[in-house]
């Protein structure tokens, strides 16, 4: 066996599965969607065996799109998760014989619930099929199992088109990435969308600042107790001045100048790059990041010291550009 000239066949063999399945696309995918999208209730996703892992992958893509959604195991429907099933949801059934035991089971059940079913299947006589209030039917083509019997194409076919359903439907909604990002809290891309500037930044007893007049002498330990690397230089209202930061205390030092005798005011950094405290954490790392800095002092609209935003804290909050 040419093993490579074998793994790029597989590849053909879906590709082609697929190139067909989207070919097949008409005014049933659309019945499909409109009920997917006209659903007051949820969408059920459901199939046995390798079909089962393709129905609890697009249950979650639908949810996290949306779509509100779960996988419905049947052999466990049978002993009592049709309870999960109400007259005002959309059930998909995933069987690409449409003649799956567990499947045929639970369809006179869904009926006499009142859910709307929609089948998935490549047979177009099968019981699915005919219980179905609206079917997709999966053109032919090859599994991509060199015995034709273990489900490749015809699974990657069904994980596609559920695929664009649950894409097209977040489109219809009006779908944003704030509202992905409501949905993925704990995701590093959810993160990258809904954490702020204020929900990271040191406050408080936490910011190093000292004022104007400050020796530096006295400045150093204020910079090094708050462990941000930066001191934040303001005046009696707290208005921001200018920073001083552990790499300008190295400069300083190297050109000998007094830190006991000067003040922090002839050797701060005036003028310095500052950030909002409502602009995405995702967007200060990468202004640090453009700047060569490490930090930021994060201040109000009239340049008040409200908090300081490293770059550390942003990376270990798990964002990262």
């Amino acid at each position: 066996m040419d093993k490579l000239a074998e793994g790029k066949r597989v590849f053909d063999v879906e590709i082609e599965a697929l190139r067909r399945t989207r070919d097949c696309l008409d005014e049933t995918y659309l019945k499909i969607l409109d009920l997917i999208t006209n659903c007051s209730g949820k969408v059920i996703v459901m199939g046995i065996g390798k079909p089962g892992h393709i129905a609890a992958k697009l249950a979650a893509t639908f949810a996290s799109l949306g779509t509100p959604a779960f996988r419905l195991h049947p052999a466990e429907a049978m002993h009592g998760d049709l309870g999960m099933v109400s007259p005002n949801d959309v059930v998909i059934a995933i069987s690409f014989s449409g003649e799956s035991d567990e499947i045929v089971r639970i369809l006179p059940n869904i009926k006499m619930i009142g859910a709307a079913l929609v089948g998935i299947t490549g047979n177009p006589n099968s019981t699915l099929a005919q219980a179905s209030d609206v079917v997709q039917y999966l053109p032919k083509f090859e599994e991509a199992c060199y015995l034709g019997l273990a489900p490749t194409s015809s699974t990657t076919a069904a994980l596609c088109y559920g695929d664009s359903l649950a894409v097209v439907a977040s489109g219809i909604y009006g779908f944003k990435d704030s509202d992905f990002g409501k949905f993925h809290p704990a995701g590093s891309l959810g993160k990258k969308l809904i954490l702020k500037v204020d929900d990271l930044m040191a406050r408080d007893d936490e910011v190093p600042k000292v004022t104007m007049g400050t020796l530096l002498m006295d400045a150093i330990p204020v910079m090094s107790k708050k462990g941000l690397g930066i001191v934040s230089v303001v005046d009696e209202k707290d208005h921001l001045s200018g920073i001083i930061c552990d790499g300008d205390l190295r400069r300083i030092i190297e050109k000998h100048i007094d830190i006991y005798n000067v003040a922090v005011d002839e050797v701060m950094i005036k003028n310095p790059k500052t950030i909002n405290r409502e602009r995405l954490a995702v967007d200060a790392l990468r202004f640090i990041k453009q700047h060569s800095i490490n930090n930021l002092p994060v201040t109000d609209v009239n340049n008040v010291l409200i908090g300081t935003i490293t770059w550390q804290q942003i990376v270990k909050a798990g964002i990262v550009t």
